[in-house]
């Protein structure tokens, strides 16, 4: 199954519409004062936030950094102009970073790892725009829901996890595949990761997604960072 079968092409309407409007949201909180020459999609699964970048910023060259989906990314924006694709970390100053569902998926030793390449990255002033998924209290009871009607039993499917999650107190033992990651997002506190990320960068902004509600009730939260 492909990235996009899963997010912006899923079978649930209101699953790719909410995956849609994830893009767009964090797409919406980079305004530069001039034009930037550089922006890093960093984790950049089949690129479809590219498409959205493309237009607003046409003199930008747009990195497309994926470790595991480059082939997805470079079919899916095979008509976008000036795109550089690679599978590795890219070394070179950029103005800004978007890191979009990502850092839910790494361990602790892999997203202190990522924090700091992207700080080196990053231009001084240069902007980090980070979307997390929201899996906890109300969003994980319907997230939870949705999740059971598909996979019961899974890790992120099961009563017992759903219901910590949704007191506050998300399980910790998440599952770790190889190479080391956590293929479900049940257990990702954005809370803990916010005070991380405030360890690294200075926090300009929180906004969540779909709309700008308040992480009580949607199910993303972006965080505009500045180094």
């Amino acid at each position: 199954m492909s990235y996009a079968e899963i997010t912006t092409l899923d079978p649930n309407p209101i699953k790719r519409w909410i995956q849609r409007r994830r893009l767009s949201s964090a797409a919406d909180l980079y305004r530069p004062n001039k034009s930037p020459s550089a922006i890093c999609d960093y984790g950049a699964g089949n690129g479809e936030l590219m498409k959205l970048l493309r237009p607003r910023f046409p003199a930008a060259q747009l990195v497309c950094y994926e470790p595991y989906l480059l082939d997805q990314a470079s079919d899916n924006l095979a008509t976008v102009p000036n795109i550089v694709f690679t599978a590795l970390p890219p070394q070179h100053e950029m103005d800004a970073v978007f890191c979009l569902e990502v850092f839910e998926h790494l361990p602790m030793r892999q997203t202190l790892e990522a924090l700091a390449h992207i700080k080196a990255i990053l231009k001084p002033n240069g902007i980090l725009i980070i979307g997390v998924p929201v899996e906890v209290g109300l969003p994980a009871i319907y997230r939870g829901c949705f999740r059971m009607a598909r996979r019961y039993g899974t890790h992120d499917a099961t009563f017992r996890n759903i219901g910590l999650a949704a007191i506050g107190k998300p399980p910790q033992n998440r599952p770790l595949a190889d190479p080391p990651y956590h293929p479900f997002h049940m257990g990702f506190d954005f809370r803990r990761f916010r005070r991380l990320l405030g360890e690294h960068f200075r926090i300009i902004r929180q906004a969540t997604s779909p709309f700008d509600l308040g992480t009580w009730l949607m199910p993303e939260v972006n965080f505009v960072a500045s180094t």
